[in-house]
């Protein structure tokens, strides 16, 4: 089975079929367009997307009256840097920045992949975060650019 566009996603579908498939993925696989995966029960699905297009958690690959294959994905080692003053979000952020790393966010929370020097930065400037496992909807983007 090939799949080239998204179905839907489980949070705004309310059917849900008899016989539900998983396809697990780490997040850094959900800007992949093209890969070859394998759900829960064994079946093995090529998925070729079109350009612009990434899948998210919740993404349904396919659905029939019978059967729904869904985009799970796994838990990321993050750092959950939860700054108290607009002083220390600026901080954080600025050094982030300068590191060119990718970062989401999550109600008053900044999620990084977890780095220890990070983790070490954070603990220097006093800015309060937590390290847990956790999943993440969209993949972290490194976004290209120069100094030139």
């Amino acid at each position: 089975m090939i799949i080239e566009k998204i179905v839907g996603n489980l949070s705004t579908t309310t059917e849900q079929p008899p016989h539900l498939e998983r396809v697990y993925m780490e997040s850094d696989e959900l800007v992949k367009r093209i890969q070859r995966v394998t759900t829960d029960h064994g079946k093995e699905i090529g998925i070729r997307l079109p350009e612009n297009r990434e899948l998210a958690d919740g993404d349904i690959l396919f659905q029939d009256d019978n059967n729904m294959i869904v985009v799970s994905v796994t838990k990321d080692d993050l750092l959950a840097i939860q700054p108290i003053s607009i002083q220390q979000m600026g901080d954080i952020a600025h050094q982030l920045g300068n590191r060119h790393l990718p970062a989401q966010f999550e109600g008053e929370e900044m999620l990084v992949q977890y780095d220890y020097l990070v983790e070490k930065l954070l603990k220097e400037l006093e800015i309060p975060y937590k390290r847990e496992n956790r999943k993440v909807r969209k993949a972290f983007r490194h976004i290209g650019h120069s100094h030139d």
